[in-house]
């Protein structure tokens, strides 16, 4: 949501390309002017991002109304790595950067990620108090790591020592659990380091 807009993206993956829109709606009770100014597909490790071949468009928003912009990237170009929409818009002359839709990935060859659940079952310090880790998932294209807190704790992961960006981060505050998803690890990494956020740190051998 940016102030009483919101903008979001859809899109359906196709063998080659991504076809999608996005979907401009003013949830407020006043109408807003909109521009659109670019937009690009964003590699989130490495910050990389392409352009996307849209034209700078200007539109009225008004309240409770869908509007469509239509967009079309290739997937040829993209190697393998999780992927996010960025935008650069004004709404009523004020600039700000949008990031719509969830990310989505281009995947690894088969044979080149770590496949399998480790049972960990451990409790580290994570800021004043403590989080149980239950478990690490390893698949194709993220890792998961799941862990039960009194509140949300930050992950960061390393793989052999190079650094593993984190995808996201969902904690449920009713429940307790939270699971952070990154990206995979490598059949050529064989230990991954996973610290707590002003806590404490653990060591795991891969599956």
């Amino acid at each position: 949501m940016t102030h009483d807009i919101s903008i979001r993206a859809h899109f359906e993956r196709f063998p080659a390309t991504v076809k999608g829109a996005f979907v401009l709606r003013g949830e407020g009770r006043d109408p807003h002017q909109v521009k659109i100014q670019a937009a690009r597909v964003a590699e989130l490790a490495s910050k990389t991002a392409r352009p996307l071949e849209i034209s700078p468009v200007t539109l009225d928003v008004a309240p409770h109304l869908d509007l469509f912009v239509p967009f079309e990237f290739p997937l040829t170009d993209l190697g393998p790595g999780w992927y996010g929409l960025e935008c650069d818009v004004e709404i009523d002359g004020v600039p700000e950067v949008v990031h719509p839709g969830a990310p989505f990935p281009m995947p690894w060859p088969r044979a080149t990620t770590r496949r399998g659940t480790v049972p960990v079952d451990k409790a580290i310090a994570a800021g004043a108090g403590k989080a149980r880790i239950e478990t690490l998932e390893c698949g194709g294209d993220s890792i998961r790591l799941k862990y039960e807190a009194d509140e949300a704790v930050g992950f960061s992961f390393s793989a052999d020592g190079e650094p593993i960006a984190v995808i996201a981060q969902d904690f449920d505050d009713d429940g307790g659990h939270g699971v952070t998803t990154a990206y995979p690890v490598l059949r050529t990494q064989s230990t991954l380091s996973i610290e707590a956020r002003g806590g404490g740190s653990i060591d795991l051998k891969l599956p």
